[in-house]
């Protein structure tokens, strides 16, 4: 009888090779500029809207700045939190977080019946849309080498500006066709499908995301502080402030981006009260000026960049862009305060909001320049809660400085034009990293 003998062995298959994915840095920074078209078109539903739901609720300015400022101090305080929290969880998490929370907020407007109802709600909505800026930040230090990332950040604040570009149009329409709470409950679901692709694309940081090719990975790397041996703890908000550099951020955001809320928080209502638009007309032009403003995001990301691979130091490209941005800014504000006729205006604020994004583009670019990734969404958080106490200020000033003429209006952009860029530019001394 024939021995009993084993089956010759066969070596098992190899387990698949994973799928590499090609220029997976742009993928990310893509799905954070949609998210922010999302919050964009979240944030802008009520300005659109407000003629006809203060006719609806007997509502008036002042209740309106009232609203606003409810988004605005859960915002500013939510930027700090946010920051910390990006920097503790990750990017992944963290803008999952942030998009859920808003989307939520964005869909209980649908509820409201008053004032106070609109007040929290627009507070849950400023509470998760914070989160999407600092976040952005955080994961441009990650994902971007040094002489890429001011473009990448104008590609995210492109991504603010389509936002403010579809959102009067698609509202309007919206509006129109279902009436304002529907159009609440449509804009909440937008985040919540926006979430799918994102946990799938965004597995983890490029040091160890799977899709990511060796080429890109070191392309990434290239110009990048080398990794400590030890991982290095987020400094302690205390300390982050000990620099003057901080402050430079800090108070070029204070002056600087309430210019930006003006816009977004005030122009339906200007061309309603100056022009006498109503929802649909609204529509068909407050969208034209946020046009600029893609521009101005991606120009000057794509210039700092350009100046950088040139040859220029990162101190000299981002400082000659937020000063480009600001002499484009301040001429473009004082005839505006002239405009005569709704296209004069539109055109003239289309070169303000331009030159705005071309210079903070390159501001919110300098927490990665100046400090680690542990510590990048601290400040950028920080940042942002300072551009909210600007923000804060200038929004109650408005029922009052437009109570006959919206020239007054105009002038308090133009004068914060020089104040911010002396800040940026003067306080922040040489931009590079801190030791």
């Amino acid at each position: 009888m024939q021995p009993l003998t084993a089956p010759p062995l066969t070596p098992a298959p190899a387990p698949p090779a994973t799928r590499k994915v090609e220029g997976l840095r742009w993928w990310i920074i893509v799905l954070i500029a949609i998210a922010t078209v999302i919050n964009y078109i979240d944030r802008n539903a009520l300005a659109v809207m407000w003629p006809g739901i203060a006719n609806d609720l007997q509502l008036d300015k002042n209740q309106y700045a009232l609203v606003v400022s409810f988004f605005m101090v859960a915002y500013g305080i939510s930027q700090s939190v946010s920051g910390r929290v990006f920097d503790k969880v990750g990017t992944r998490i963290g803008f999952t977080l942030s998009i859920v929370v808003w989307s939520a907020g964005a869909a209980l407007h649908a509820l409201s019946r008053g004032l106070v109802s609109f007040a929290v709600f627009r507070a849950i909505l400023g509470l998760g849309e914070a989160g999407n800026w600092p976040g952005a930040a955080k994961s441009n230090a990650e994902w971007f080498p040094v002489r890429e990332r001011a473009f990448a950040q104008g590609l995210f604040n492109a991504g603010a500006s389509v936002g403010a570009v579809v959102s009067a149009p698609l509202i309007a329409y919206f509006y129109g066709a279902l009436g304002w709470k529907i159009t609440f409950l449509l804009i909440g679901g937008l985040g919540l499908i926006w979430v799918i692709p994102w946990w799938i694309v965004n597995k983890a940081t490029p040091a160890t995301h799977p899709w990511l090719t060796e080429a890109e990975r070191q392309h990434i790397l290239d110009g990048q502080p080398a990794a400590p041996a030890v991982a290095e703890a987020a400094l302690p908000i205390g300390q982050l402030l000990s620099y003057r550099q901080s402050w430079a951020v800090l108070g070029s955001r204070f002056l600087l981006d309430p210019i930006w809320w003006l816009f977004v928080s005030w122009l339906p209502i200007y061309l309603h009260e100056r022009f006498q638009f109503d929802i649909k007309q609204i529509g068909a032009f407050a969208w034209f000026p946020y046009v600029g403003a893609a521009i101005g995001s991606l120009g000057g990301g794509w210039l700092s960049g350009r100046l950088i691979k040139g040859g220029s130091t990162v101190n000299r490209a981002r400082k000659t862009c937020i000063a480009l941005g600001c002499t484009i800014m301040l001429p473009a504000l004082i005839l505006s305060s002239q405009a005569t006729t709704p296209e004069y205006a539109m055109g003239c604020i289309f070169f303000a909001l331009m030159g705005f994004q071309i210079t903070i583009g390159n501001i919110q670019t300098l927490p990665g320049d100046l400090f680690s990734g542990k510590s990048v969404g601290t400040l950028a958080g920080l940042g942002g809660t300072a551009a909210v106490f600007g923000t804060l200020l200038t929004t109650w000033l408005v029922p009052v400085l437009t109570k006959t003429s919206y020239v007054p209006f105009f002038a308090l952009a133009a004068l914060l034009v020089p104040l911010g860029a002396a800040v940026a530019l003067l306080v922040s001394g040489t931009i590079r990293r801190v030791a």
